[in-house]
């Protein structure tokens, strides 16, 4: 990602080493041992170049790699993919500083470095990223066996931990899920972006309408607990280095329209399937039987209580939707009316052994829905269900004896 302050991503980096969370991995173009320099002695190699063009604005650049959960990597190896990576990306000739972060379950790490070459010359990076970025990146997941990245999806569990007030750094926590919600999910609009924070119990909060913050495109966030009360030290979005502000996630509305369309009918599939096996639902039931699917529901209530809005967030493709976007079957209206006090199975019929139909599935009720997933005789998802009752007329195949058929 290409920066206007190297200064600034020098301070990330260094407040990580202050915190724990961070450690130096490896330094290119410095004349001494990197350890032994302080941060202005670092930002004093880079200005020696940045000085040398001054009408240059974007002058820097902040790389951040991320590996696998799984991926075996010790300091050795990823000093060996970083280097290839920068020579790879053309920027091998300019000091560099890797960072190793241990801020999240995943390996990963951070390289900064100036785009101002000793002639004065900024390096061009328009399309770096479509170009030898991607072109190293898979050229290096297969020298160093890595899982790969394209393609990659969570299979069973979130990729981000719901922060938990006083269990690591309220700012930290804040950053992580704030930055990656707004990197990896493909959200519409500042409600959608909210509704996926709440999620991993992240509160933003632009003030009122009318108040100078919300005119001032200001926005706080804050973790809150069960009862979704805020605690702790708020922070303000500004206050983190490239981090989720109001500008920022207003830049992926538009591409998100395109990027959610994909994963549009699959979800739409997955959520038929979990709920037309019911006559009724409760709330509570509604939203575990959509999880095990990886779909979380949020239901928008007025004062007493009724639905007014639903929206629903995809964890395995990472995109939101509110129901009436989905289509009519998926809105407010059409999922209250099967939303009741208490869960009723529908019942199916089987075909017996004496050729007739009988019931399969009686109709279940319980008050847990615990209860209800181990009594679910679940149809395979690729089944279409016929009219109830009604027997398919078999075709004889020609030049078949009749005692084949029933």
């Amino acid at each position: 990602m290409s920066g206007k302050s190297i200064r600034g991503m020098l301070v990330y980096n260094e407040q990580k080493i202050e915190s724990g969370e961070a450690a130096i991995l490896l330094a290119n173009g410095f004349a001494t041992d990197i350890y032994n320099l302080n941060l202005h002695q670092k930002l004093y190699r880079f200005q020696q170049l940045t000085k040398l063009n001054t009408r240059s604005k974007t002058n820097a650049m902040h790389v951040s790699i991320s590996f696998h959960q799984d991926d075996k990597l010790d300091n050795f190896k990823l000093q060996q993919i970083s280097s290839e990576y920068m020579e790879a990306i053309g920027l091998g000739d300019q000091p560099f500083i890797v960072y190793r972060h241990f801020d999240t379950a995943h390996p990963h790490i951070h390289i900064a470095t100036t785009l101002i070459q000793r002639n004065g010359d900024r390096i061009k990076t328009e399309g770096i990223g479509r170009g030898k970025s991607e072109l190293a990146r898979v050229f290096l997941e297969k020298k160093y066996d890595l899982i790969v990245a394209r393609g990659r999806r969570i299979e069973n569990t979130h990729y981000l931990r719901v922060a938990e007030y006083g269990s690591s750094s309220t700012k930290r926590q804040i950053g992580n899920i704030t930055k990656s919600v707004m990197q990896d999910y493909a959200y519409t609009s500042f409600a959608e972006y909210k509704a996926v924070l709440s999620i991993y119990r992240i509160n933003a909060d632009r003030g009122k309408e009318d108040s100078k913050m919300f005119r001032n495109n200001g926005l706080i966030y804050s973790i809150v607990n069960n009862e979704g009360l805020k605690v702790g030290v708020p922070f303000k979005a500004s206050s983190f280095f490239n981090g989720a502000t109001i500008r920022a996630i207003e830049k992926h509305f538009k591409p998100n329209i395109e990027k959610r369309k994909t994963f549009r009918e699959d979800l739409k599939r997955r959520i038929i399937y979990l709920s037309e096996r019911f006559i009724s639902v409760t709330k509570q039931n509604f939203q575990k039987q959509l999880a095990s699917s990886q779909i979380a529901v949020l239901y928008r209530e007025n004062a007493a209580g009724m639905i007014y809005g639903v929206t629903f967030i995809d964890h395995k493709n990472r995109t939101v939707f509110n129901g009436s976007d989905l289509g009519k079957e998926f809105s407010a209206k059409a999922i209250t009316e099967i939303i009741g006090d208490k869960d009723q199975l529908k019942t199916y019929l089987s075909k017996s052994s004496s050729g007739g139909f009988t019931t399969d599935l009686k109709v279940a009720h319980s008050s847990e829905p615990g209860d209800l997933l181990q009594s679910l005789s679940i149809q395979n998802e690729n089944e279409s269900t016929g009219l109830i009752g009604k027997k398919k007329k078999k075709r004889k195949r020609k030049h078949q004896s009749n005692e084949l058929g029933l």
